[in-house]
């Protein structure tokens, strides 16, 4: 008997036929190609069969089902341009097989994924999965481990084009559909269409996978990706804490006492309003129109409206509260006035940039050798760590917490020989 899958399916680089490639039942090896002719509008319209998850009892159930897979891969969408506080809205999980689509916001209760995840035996594969980590341990507290990234793994073959439809489109010569990306996942009931589009985000991930780790063991680089996904797994969503706003926004180090002042003040009233209206930030106020305005240090609403950087619908809600904190922030006495915090720059013997040049003219030649992004083979801050602590022997390496131990193998003799003849 043949069988023929969805995720077996791609189109050729004129979409003018359907590529099939089918797979005995009995034989996991490729019996052959078939070929399809298929208009490109129809094959646009091509529909995955997928399974929606929307209890607690049918999530045990798959879960228990899933332990017998090898390989699962994930993908989560989240709602974080229409609300204040973001939350995971779908989780969607693959086999070579099977699609499930889980729904977060309908089951209350999801430790069954937790245990699903935390096997060891099962790999969990993602693409770009910094943001998915984060938010699944956030909001469910699952921790994930055996997690295989494919877009480290691309990178650490030399590809320059990461994202998923980059790659997808290089190996599969497929097109993902994008048009829903910055929709509000949260809203029930989901279009069908919306959650297609969420499925065939994981129907490539283990062929991939599959794909890549061949390649990566061919120039014996399968190490180094584990490493990088083993770290991956362990990134935590940043803890809240008590220092200015004006922290975490760009440009803020370049304003003046009076000016810092301002800007405080407008992002505290936006965080207050956003969460009050369960908006995102940007959708309060921009940036850019932040910005603006503290620059302009508008006095009254008809300054405010000769800058022009926000809307008259948003002139009419906060006008009057933006006046308002221009104005109190520029009353405050010079004393009261935050300074931005700057480190001083530590005064380092004449040697330690010496050792920082020779270093980066190595990495930048081995990254040339390896195809690789230089930035992989050893960033700016390994870099500085390294001319800084000058080691001697290779044990020294251990010290520079910011090296991997892939790098410390595979390039530590190199580094330290540099160090010796300078």
């Amino acid at each position: 008997m043949l069988t023929l899958n969805q995720s077996d399916i791609y189109k050729d680089s004129k979409p003018t036929k359907i590529i099939a490639y089918i797979k005995s039942t009995t034989e996991s090896e490729n019996l052959g190609e078939m070929v399809f002719p298929v208009k490109k509008k129809d094959f646009l319209f091509m529909k995955t069969k997928y399974t929606l998850i929307n209890t607690k009892t049918d999530l045990e159930k798959i879960t228990r089902d899933l332990k017998k897979e090898k390989s699962i891969a994930v993908d989560v969408e989240a709602d974080s341009m229409y609300h204040f506080k973001e939350k995971v809205c779908l989780i969607q999980l693959a086999t070579e097989k099977e699609y499930f689509v889980i729904d977060p916001l309908q089951i209350q209760d999801l430790s069954s994924l937790n245990i699903l995840f935390s096997n060891n035996d099962i790999k969990k594969i993602f693409h770009g999965a910094d943001f998915d980590v984060r938010s699944l341990y956030r909001d469910f507290n699952i921790k994930i481990k055996n997690l295989y990234d494919t877009q480290i793994a691309s990178m650490f073959l030399g590809i320059r084009e990461t994202s998923l439809d980059a790659v997808i489109r290089e190996r599969f010569k497929m097109s993902l559909d994008k048009k829903y990306r910055k929709k509000d996942w949260s809203k029930r009931p989901l279009p069908e269409n919306m959650i297609e589009y969420a499925v065939k985000d994981t129907i490539y991930l283990i062929k991939l996978a599959e794909i890549l780790e061949k390649e990566l063991k061919i120039i014996d680089r399968i190490s180094w990706v584990q490493e990088e996904c083993e770290i991956l797994s362990k990134v935590r969503p940043a803890l809240p804490n008590s220092e200015p706003l004006f922290m975490k926004f760009k440009g803020a180090g370049r304003l003046n006492p009076k000016s810092l002042a301002v800007l405080e003040t407008l992002l505290q009233f936006r965080f207050s309003m956003a969460q009050k209206k369960d908006r995102p930030l940007f959708k309060i106020i921009d940036n850019n129109s932040l910005m603006k305005i503290v620059k302009e240090k508008p006095a009254n609403l008809r300054q405010l409206e000769k800058t022009k950087v926000i809307s008259q619908k948003q002139i009419e809600m906060y006008g009057d509260a933006i006046v308002r904190a221009v104005n109190n922030s520029l009353m405050l006495r010079a004393a009261n006035m935050t300074v931005y915090p700057r480190r001083k720059a530590p005064v380092l013997p004449p040697e330690v940039p010496l050792r920082a040049k020779a270093i980066k003219r190595w990495r930048d030649s081995k990254a040339k050798e390896l195809e690789l992004d230089p930035a992989i083979v050893c960033n700016k801050t390994i870099i500085n760590s390294i001319a800084l602590q000058n080691p001697a022997h290779l044990k020294d390496l251990l010290k520079i917490k910011e090296m991997k131990k892939w790098q410390q193998k595979a390039f530590g003799r190199d580094i330290v020989a540099i160090l010796k003849i300078l």
